[in-house]
């Protein structure tokens, strides 16, 4: 289909002039975008807008996407109108945002976002209008709520590829930016000079590497030059904002290759500091354990199962753990104590970078602290571990941990057969280890010490059992 579409001549690679005021028009011959692919609500939604006078686009990403001939996971609408106008449209729409206001119009679980076209706003009007623009001192844009033009709107997109307007009703493409010039080229560019658009928005460079990692495209070299400059930046985002942010990264199917982006730009460090530096320092094991992890995640996402951040997370930290329960233990302190205090310690310092809420961050410690448990195995340890709800992730991650190279004397093979293995055998498992240290804990079993009475029955035992 591509083939079919791009066959104009493949220009050297340049720099993008500023977006053009009057844009390049692509009629339905010129493009292969089907208006019957497209949502029906979200066709509703720029037909109702246009009927009341409003202009009206899909824009972004669903028109990139639609070119590609890929299925876009939702649409969005550019629009004249403002978001109260839009409200005031719509029935089933509300309002939301304050740093970018936008409104939803709810069509059962389909939304469609409808965005007012932004307009740059000039240095120092912010402080006369604080409700409707603010930056910080770096540029970095606090408040964006000035509206303009559909000129004005192109001009403020991030990414060329992202500022292609489709018209439904007339099946014509809007192209103020060269946006097709670059799907056609499979480049990722900013639009304006990137230095300014990654201080506006650090974001972006993030953003850069996913689009990047999603179509299978490169980042065209002026866009990616001030990247591992300017990644520090990005401790400067609100944690929360950073959280979202990396479940799109990791959690849309390209996994892997985001990582190698992200390492290459140095951006994997500013999200993850501690891994950053046990990729430094143990960068074998480091690298093996998070890719084994992705690798695993894209496949999940790709064969349409459920994936869950808790296990990715705990992926991603772990390779920074172990040096830290070493040190608490070579302190003195049990394995047990040691790996909850030194996740407790990795976890609230990853959570002030990347706000990993509590519904999250319980089950990374309780697939951790199932990593001490596991080789704990004697008695009834074994049965008991097997009805922890939490032991199927723990061992799964125990057979992520040995395929990344950790030595655990085949702990996992051992869990693998007890869990298929008939009653009678269970049994004679576990009495298979007795006398052995158990796996992976560092320390042979430890003998219970008797109370003093205990001590007292058995010498009475040995006595006659009455000691008369």
């Amino acid at each position: 289909m591509l083939k079919k579409l791009f066959t104009s001549f493949r220009s050297p690679l340049r720099r993008a002039p500023h977006p053009r005021s009057t844009p390049e028009v692509l009629s339905s011959r010129q493009h292969p975008i089907n208006r019957n692919e497209i949502s029906r609500h979200a066709i509703s939604v720029v037909e109702r807008l246009q009927r009341a006078g409003y202009q009206a686009y899909l824009v972004g990403g669903c028109v990139r996407d639609l070119l590609l001939d890929i299925e876009p996971k939702d649409f969005d609408v550019a629009t004249s109108a403002t978001p109260e106008q839009v409200r005031a449209e719509f029935r089933n729409a509300r309002v939301i945002g304050r740093r970018f206001k936008l409104v939803h119009v709810h069509f059962g679980r389909e939304i469609i976002e409808v965005a007012t076209f932004r307009a740059n706003h000039p240095q120092g009007e912010e402080e006369e209008n604080s409700n409707l623009a603010a930056r910080n001192e770096s540029g970095r844009i606090l408040r964006d709520n000035v509206y303009g033009t559909l000129e004005d709107d192109a001009q403020r997109r991030d990414f060329t590829i992202n500022a292609l307007y489709y018209d439904p009703t007339q099946e014509h493409i809007l192209d103020y930016a060269r946006g097709m010039h670059d799907v056609r080229n499979r480049l990722v560019r900013l639009i304006g000079d990137p230095e300014q658009r990654y201080l506006e928005d650090p974001v972006r460079m993030l953003r850069a590497v996913r689009f990047a990692a999603k179509l299978d495209f490169d980042i065209e070299k002026h866009s990616a030059e001030p990247i591992r400059r300017l990644a520090p930046m990005l401790r400067d985002i609100p944690s929360a904002r950073l959280f979202d942010e990396v479940l799109k990264l990791f959690l849309s199917g390209y996994a892997e290759y985001t990582f190698d982006l992200l390492v290459e730009f140095d951006l994997f460090a500013q999200l993850f500091p501690a891994s950053g530096e046990a990729l430094k320092h143990n960068p074998e094991f480091t690298e093996k354990l998070i890719r084994e992890a992705l690798i695993n995640t894209d496949d999940r996402i790709h064969d349409g199962k459920s994936v869950t951040p808790a296990f990715l997370f705990a992926a991603l930290l772990w390779p920074a753990l172990p040096t830290r329960v070493l040190q608490l233990q070579s302190r003195g302190m049990p394995p047990i104590p040691a790996m909850q205090e030194a996740a407790h310690e990795l976890i609230t310092e990853q959570c002030q970078r990347i706000a990993v809420p509590k519904r999250f961050t319980i089950p990374i410690r309780e697939i951790w602290d199932m990593q001490e448990r596991l080789p704990r195995r004697s008695g009834k340890r074994a049965d008991l571990l097997l009805e922890n709800p939490r032991f199927r992730a723990g061992y799964d991650f125990l057979l992520l941990r040995e395929r990344a190279g950790e030595k655990t004397e085949d702990l996992g093979e051992w869990w693998t057969e007890y869990q298929h293995a008939s009653d009678s055998l269970r049994r004679q498992m576990i009495r298979d280890l007795a006398g052995k240290p158990e796996a992976g804990s560092g320390n042979a079993p430890r003998k219970r010490r008797r109370s003093s009475g205990q001590r007292k029955r058995k010498a009475e035992g040995e006595n006659g059992g009455s000691g008369e």
